[in-house]
């Protein structure tokens, strides 16, 4: 008991940490046309993701794509209305929890399933 108690105040802290930061705003205010369109950033995600393809990476290659569309989905509407008057809505969050396992079970499966 004391140690979940400890744990929940570890988490606590970072939790706090992080909201005192601003982080989850400021990711949230990514202005993704102009991100994509900013040289600073294009041309080094254009290099690296050729480095892979020439390297023959297809797994960090395809987590790079799921990293991508994770974070394009984090800012639908749909994740935007999980939480209502600060009740979690159950029958949204199941789907979000089924595809999140199957995300999990490929890339477990890339890693270790084809060797």
């Amino acid at each position: 008991m004391a140690s979940a108690a400890a744990a929940e105040g570890f988490f606590g802290k970072i939790g706090a940490w992080l909201q005192s930061t601003n982080v989850p705003q400021q990711i949230q205010d990514v202005d993704f046309s102009g991100l994509f369109s900013n040289p600073y950033f294009l041309v080094p995600f254009i290099a690296i993701v050729g480095y892979m393809i020439w390297k023959q990476s297809f797994n960090e290659l395809i987590i790079l794509l799921i990293f991508i569309a994770l974070w394009w989905l984090s800012g639908t509407e749909y994740m935007q209305t999980l939480v209502v008057d600060g009740e979690l809505q159950i029958k949204k969050i199941l789907p979000v929890l089924i595809g999140a396992s199957a995300v999990l079970a490929f890339i477990i499966y890339l890693y270790f399933g084809r060797h």
